[in-house]
């Protein structure tokens, strides 16, 4: 994890598993203003949204950007909300957020670390992120280190308490 990252999730202490995955988020995707491909195939932009929405060679604004992720986060928290069904703290929470904003909602739902986590295995749960590497057939180095990122984020208040 970056140091920025750190010291900024340090001040946002007591902050909801939304606002701690709002400024995860682009420390893990980056931010690309003009649409693209990312390593699945799948046209994207600005913090890694995707769907049909995307407008190819526009070239979109970092105002655009934000309230994009704003508004795409909102359901994988919903997600998380739901699927996590035992006391969570917000940086697990942020951490399965950032993870299902990845892999997808149902991927999420349907894992391993999901059920580990609703079991009370937390730090099992936590270590299942570091399975999630690979995309396209391959592992990726990009992955990996998200995945670290995530694990430090999802052990977050046991590791600085």
């Amino acid at each position: 994890m970056s140091p920025g990252l750190k010291k900024t999730l340090l001040g946002l202490s007591g902050a909801s598993a939304l606002t701690l995955a709002s400024v995860i988020v682009p420390e893990l995707e980056g931010v690309r203003y003009a649409p693209y491909y990312d390593i699945a195939g799948v046209l994207t932009v600005c913090y890694g949204h995707t769907g049909k929405d995307i407008v190819r060679g526009k070239q979109y604004t970092p105002e655009e950007c934000l309230a994009m992720l704003n508004k795409d986060l909102q359901p994988f928290a919903q997600a998380v909300e739901r699927a996590v069904t035992v006391p969570a703290d917000e940086y697990q929470k942020a951490a399965l957020i950032t993870f299902s904003y990845n892999v997808g909602i149902s991927a999420f739902q349907h894992s391993a670390l999901l059920h580990e986590l609703n079991a009370g295995r937390f730090e099992q749960a936590c270590e299942g992120l570091k399975k999630w590497t690979w995309a396209g057939g391959k592992q990726w180095k990009g992955l990996m280190n998200r995945r670290e990122v995530e694990y430090e984020v999802c052990r977050w208040k046991r590791n600085v308490s």
